[in-house]
This record gives C-alpha cells, structure tokens and sequence, in this order.
C-alpha cells in the first residue's frame, strides 16, 4: 500500500512538470498571439518559404506568414503576412524572401517606404521579390566559366 500511493505521488509531480512544460512552450512560441492586421504579397517563387516564417523588418520580427496559396489565374504565390497592428506600413513598402543562413530556412524582409499612406488590413503589397535558389546561381556561375573556355 505504502508504495502505490509513493508511485501515485511521484507520477502526479511528473505529470505537473510536464503540464508545466507545455505552458512555457505555449506561451514562448507566440502560438497565441493573436491580433495585427493581415496583407497579401505577390511572388513569382517562394522557394521552401512556410507558413509560421517570420516577417521582419531592420532584423527584427514584426509578423508572420499565417497563408500561402495558388492564384488560379496567374499561377502565382499569394502570401498572407499577419503584421502586428503597432506596425503600419507604407503603400511603397516592399517585401522579398531572404535566407537566414545558406542552410537555414526562409523569412520575408519587409523595407518600409516613404509615402504618408499606409496599407490598410486586407491590402496588398505591390512591390515583391522572390526567392533567390543558391542552386540556380552555383549553376549559373558553372555553366557560365564552361562558356568562357569554349570560345
């Protein structure tokens, strides 16, 4: 008897860190948050971007990507980037898709602009730059020393 309830004790203090766990991961991981206001991008190619990726702006996270999807018509990458509603950006703002290391995975760079006017939720963001593939330009650089060498 004298050991079931040892046991019973010793599986709730278990069960306690692990629900203790769980709560600071949540609360860490801003899953969340919730709040800020939603824009779309535009991309040609989002090259391994995902939904969860950071949106920073100077280096510094201000949102993330909560969607991406197929536009039908034009065979192009819709983003949807949640921006935190202290941020408002300018109509000129412009965004790309950055590397965090040559390895590491992607984030979408915002540059604010200068106009006064500022994208309201829902908006776009007209100006967008794709993702840059590191084996499309170590082939390009190959390919291209080979030409070289024929002439």
């Amino acid at each position: 008897m004298r050991r079931s309830v040892l046991e019973t004790i010793i599986g709730a203090a278990v069960l306690l860190a692990a629900g203790a766990f769980v709560f600071f991961a949540y609360s860490t991981a801003d899953l969340g948050r919730s709040g800020g206001y939603e824009v779309t991008a535009e991309f040609d190619n989002i090259g391994g971007l995902a939904v969860g990726a950071d949106v920073r702006m100077s280096g510094i996270k201000i949102g993330a990507v909560s969607e991406q999807n197929l536009d039908t018509q034009t065979f192009a990458a819709l983003v949807t980037l949640s921006i935190d509603s202290s941020i408002k950006l300018p109509t000129d703002s412009s965004v790309k898709i950055a590397s965090e290391s040559l390895l590491g995975g992607k984030y979408v760079q915002v540059t604010p602009g200068a106009e006064d006017d500022v994208i309201p939720p829902g908006g776009r963001i007209r100006f967008a730059q794709s993702s840059v593939s590191i084996e499309d330009l170590i082939g390009r650089f190959i390919f291209s020393g080979s030409d070289d060498k024929k002439g």
